[in-house]
């Protein structure tokens, strides 16, 4: 079968079947005709011809840190959305946080020639912008906010500022901040200056020394918990940056027999699943993942579609999800 014999049984010229595959516009009485000439035969075009005809492969690239998070699952939610409903299909690369692997993946996507490419990354280096200046293909960023790039990310700084706030408002003195890496700028060091300027405001800047680096994972918040408690005597409350991190900092204060709020308050980030079973249920900051991976994969077929060429940043809110962890019986 090929697009004549299609068109042929169809009663419509080859240019409408064309249309019809390409995502271009057909009358609705010529789609069903084909459609149905489609579904009988079971025909489908080659991708290997379109491509060489329409120079796209009608496939995007999406680089990821890890799969096997709320947060990132619910991303690729928000880019299948839209690519699906443009004709568009995902290639994706799980990183394994590891920022190398960031830079093989866009090489090997602008290698085999992806039509565009969703980065959600984790840090950024000299050679991450190298790279990012010579991709022959558009680049969205996701997640981050990189000067000169288009990108769509969070208000990460306000959310851990209001977080702070809310524990200071309800007169807890004595905090200490769980974090990550500096070199992640959303969710190291933006997060981080958040606290410092929360407890600054409230007249206990000392507090901002209060704090400790932690990887990702429960564990690591349980260690980083650990830790704080042996430095530090008489801790009201603690601010994590992510919720597997703060649920690991509740499983060690349980460990040590330490009541959870009445002695310490707990708050995370990221208003996961097991934040609302948690016991107590935990305080957390709701960020729009889907709708980010949905207005990311939006940009980036508008460039694609030469829609848009200035560079565009979008920015999106947040709100607190105060629950059990924070919320006394006094």
């Amino acid at each position: 079968m090929n697009i004549g014999e299609i068109a042929k049984m169809a009663g419509v010229s080859k240019a409408a079947v064309s249309r019809y595959f390409n995502q271009g516009y057909v009358s609705e009485e010529k789609r069903e005709a084909i459609r149905k000439v489609v579904e009988q035969t079971g025909y489908r075009p080659s991708v290997q011809a379109q491509t060489l005809r329409t120079k796209k492969t009608k496939m995007i690239g999406v680089i990821l840190p890890k799969i096997d998070s709320t947060s990132m699952g619910s991303v690729v939610s928000g880019i299948l959305a839209v690519l699906n409903e443009h004709g568009y299909q995902l290639l994706l690369a799980d990183t394994q946080n590891n920022p190398k692997k960031e830079l093989e993946y866009l090489s090997l996507f602008d290698d085999k020639q992806v039509d565009g490419v969703i980065l959600a990354a984790t840090v950024f280096t000299s050679e991450h912008r190298k790279i990012l200046k010579s991709m022959n293909v558009p680049v969205v960023i996701v997640g981050q906010r990189m000067s000169g790039c288009h990108c769509v990310y969070h208000d990460d700084y306000h959310s851990i500022y209001d977080t702070t706030a809310l524990l200071l408002e309800k007169g807890r003195k004595n905090l200490a901040y769980i974090g990550v890496l500096m070199q992640d700028k959303a969710v190291g060091s933006e997060r981080y200056q958040g606290f410092c300027d929360a407890v600054l405001k409230g007249g206990l800047e000392q507090l901002k020394e209060q704090m400790i680096i932690s990887g990702f994972l429960i564990e690591d918040g349980y260690e980083a918990m650990m830790k704080l408690m042996e430095r530090y005597k008489d801790l009201d409350g603690v601010v994590c940056a992510t919720d597997e991190i703060a649920i690991g900092a509740m499983q060690c204060l349980k460990s040590l027999h330490v009541d959870i709020p009445e002695q310490i308050m707990v708050a995370g980030h990221g208003d996961s699943v097991l934040a609302k079973v948690t016991i107590p249920t935990l305080t957390t900051v709701h960020f729009s993942y889907e709708e980010s991976g949905m207005e990311a994969a939006g940009m980036l077929l508008k460039l694609l579609d030469k829609e848009e060429s200035a560079v565009r940043e979008i920015k999106l809110g947040y709100h607190l999800v105060e629950q059990q962890t924070t919320q006394t019986c006094k």
